[in-house]
């Protein structure tokens, strides 16, 4: 399954102008990155990818609309997999793009040496 780049568009959109945003093709979707970390992708497998603090996980796990990303069979604490029906309104987008934008800005930035290439947004 290929990302939803209308999806890609909303998350952009929400982005555009923030400092320190690139987008990157990661896990078959499309990944935005703040300071070289990512906050928020389009899927590949459909939804969001959607980064939080690891110990928040459990807070926003429903097993229904929002789960733990899987990754070669291993639960990955701190990514969530959000549905697609979990962002079908604009303000649900809205809220897990914020979410995961707030918490990789309060994570060091990556240097530049450590970061792929990517395209800015804005």
């Amino acid at each position: 399954m290929a990302f939803d780049r209308d999806l890609a568009e909303r998350i952009r959109e929400l982005l555009a102008g923030a400092p320190d945003v690139t987008e990157q093709r990661m896990f078959g979707g499309l990944a935005f990155l703040i300071n070289g970390n990512m906050a928020v992708a389009a899927s590949g497998q459909g939804g969001l990818l959607v980064r939080v603090a690891p110990e928040d996980t459990d807070t926003y796990v429903d097993d229904e609309r929002v789960r733990p990303m899987v990754m070669r069979g291993r639960e990955m604490r701190g990514w969530l997999h959000i549905d697609p029906a979990a962002t079908r309104t604009t303000n649900e987008v809205d809220q897990w793009v914020t979410r995961g934008a707030a918490y990789v800005r309060s994570l060091p930035a990556k240097s530049p040496g450590r970061r792929r290439r990517s395209r800015s947004t804005g």
